[in-house]
């Protein structure tokens, strides 16, 4: 591991192993984001997720890994063959995540219309994070997501993709000042 990745590590404020006080009770049926580990854990689901643009399914499976990850709603990534992967190119850039490694970029064309970047996936993650490898998780203030039906909020703050659903409970990382969490 890199030193550079070492640091981001260390800068994290919590690691799931307590609630800090300011974390929203968790009701029946529900889940807290501060229950989650970090580093984070991958874990099947097997609920129906959908992903639309204008009305277009870009895909829809039962074959999805959410990765949870302390302060964060989970990321849920899609299995490849889930995806129409006609309707994406490459992206500009890329990033790195402390825990899975590099991830790269997808956008959306139909017909005249290229929206950046509104799907990522890592084709070579960290041995850790090696089941997500080619699956591809999507941005919901890009897209419309759905999970059993059900519309999908964004996580707070331009560079995370988690998926907001009424059984997660925050608040959630991504507001101004939350970076450390």
């Amino acid at each position: 591991m890199t030193s550079e990745l070492e640091e981001a590590r260390a800068r994290r404020l919590f690691d799931g192993a307590t609630r800090p006080e300011f974390a929203d009770p968790a009701g029946p049926g529900q889940e807290s984001v501060w229950d989650y580990p970090r580093p984070p854990r991958l874990e099947p689901d097997l609920r129906h997720v959908e992903v639309f643009a204008d009305g277009v399914s870009l895909a829809a499976s039962e074959r999805v890994i959410r990765l949870l990850e302390t302060a964060s709603p989970p990321t849920f990534y899609i299995h490849p063959d889930d995806v129409r992967r006609e309707l994406l190119i490459p992206g500009p850039g890329d990033s790195v995540c402390e825990w899975k490694g590099r991830a790269a970029y997808w956008s959306l064309v139909m017909g005249n219309v290229t929206v950046a970047n509104v799907a990522w996936s890592y084709p070579d993650p960290c041995a850790e994070f090696a089941a997500i490898a080619d699956y591809i998780a999507f941005f919901p203030r890009k897209v419309e997501c759905f999970v059993l039906g059900v519309p999908v909020v964004q996580q707070p703050g331009r560079r995370y993709g988690g998926w907001v659903t009424p059984e997660i409970v925050g608040p959630f990382k991504g507001a101004p000042g939350t970076e450390s969490w």
